[in-house]
């Protein structure tokens, strides 16, 4: 068993399905009733962090529970039960292009007046915004290329080689130091964040839990594997023009060099990715799978529909002044001048 540090504490409950997993897991309970899955709103907190607790199992687990339990078939069933739901409704939601260049041509297109996320960051934000922003990709980051790894057996030829060439830069190129969730890491710390894996996930909302439910899903289904290659290439092309702009965020708040230093890196080597994952990967995937076509493009559409919801979340909260965590972080230890590190007091629970 990984060294407990290693291993996060398993979160409070945000309904009766998270709950009765999380007692599941620990051997204080029974797996969630059946109508209670069925009853659970789709998008909201208590079957996403269901979902992401029976996920986090196939990662690092959590403090006190038996790692056996990733392949425990009564709670694979559970899981599956979520998944049908989950999936069911993406489907239905989402507005899906009619070809894989279609899909990715959209958001290969960047707006001349964004209102997204990065652009408020950059234009706007401020410091206590930034960290929340940072908490809430900590679920993900902390992980970084892992989730998209479970594709790799599920490959083979020139989608293979190319995919293991873009995860190899993704951990670092076989320097440790420059493993992109060490790099987040070293990002959290200039923002004065707990960099433990996992520590943030009782204050995530369930939008951001969903971004990261969708890796999963897709990652762990061969029948998905279309999907998880469409989101990886969502994620590539929209990264380097992201992080441009958080980048510029981050100096312009005085957040700190490792912070400048993430972005600055994903600009570069997402915009070589962006151009490997689209040539290589899915044009190797479709070369030898041309069926797994509409799927591509689903996965590169599903990750716009939960992305663009989390962004609403965010972008609503921030514009009311309030936090956009379950429960606010407390201040900075380390504010740059003239940065508040935090909403305002009226809104604070410090976590």
């Amino acid at each position: 068993m990984p060294h407990a540090s290693q291993e996060p504490r398993l979160p409070s409950p945000r309904g009766p399905v998270s709950a009765s997993v999380g007692e599941y897991v620990l051997g204080t309970g029974p797996l969630p009733r059946d109508d209670y899955v069925a009853g659970a709103a789709v998008y909201g907190d208590d079957l996403q962090l269901a979902l992401y607790l029976c996920y986090e199992l196939h990662y690092r687990g959590f403090a006190g529970v038996a790692p056996d339990l990733e392949w425990d078939p009564d709670l694979l069933r559970t899981r599956a039960a979520l998944e049908h739901r989950f999936l069911a409704v993406l489907r239905a939601d989402t507005t899906v292009h009619d070809s894989v260049e279609e899909a990715l041509g959209e958001i290969l297109v960047e707006p001349v007046d964004g209102t997204g996320v990065s652009h408020y960051l950059r234009d706007e934000g401020e410091l206590w915004q930034l960290r929340e922003y940072a908490a809430q990709r900590s679920l993900y980051h902390l992980k970084e290329a892992d989730p998209h790894a479970w594709v790799l057996p599920r490959l083979w030829g020139r989608a293979k080689a190319a995919m293991a060439a873009v995860e190899f830069d993704e951990y670092g190129g076989g320097r440790p130091d420059r493993i992109h969730a060490r790099l987040f890491a070293g990002l959290m710390t200039d923002l004065g964040l707990d960099t433990r894996y996992g520590r943030y996930l009782d204050a995530a909302s369930a939008e951001v839990l969903a971004t990261v439910n969708l890796m999963s899903l897709f990652g762990l289904h061969r029948s998905l594997r279309g999907a998880l290659v469409g989101h990886f290439a969502a994620v590539e092309t929209t990264s380097s023009p992201g992080s441009r702009r958080l980048a510029e965020a981050m100096r312009r708040t005085g957040a700190g060099p490792a912070a400048e230093f993430f972005y600055d890196e994903h600009v570069e080597a997402d915009a070589v990715h962006e151009q490997v994952v689209r040539h290589d990967v899915i044009g190797g995937l479709l070369a030898e799978e041309p069926h797994l076509a509409a799927d591509v493009a689903f996965g590169v559409d599903a990750t716009g529909h939960l992305e663009d919801r989390f962004a609403a979340r965010l972008l609503a909260d921030w514009r009311a002044g309030r936090s956009s965590l379950r429960t606010p972080l407390a201040s900075s230890p380390r504010p740059p001048v003239n940065a508040p590190a935090g909403p305002p007091a009226d809104h604070r629970n410090p976590l």
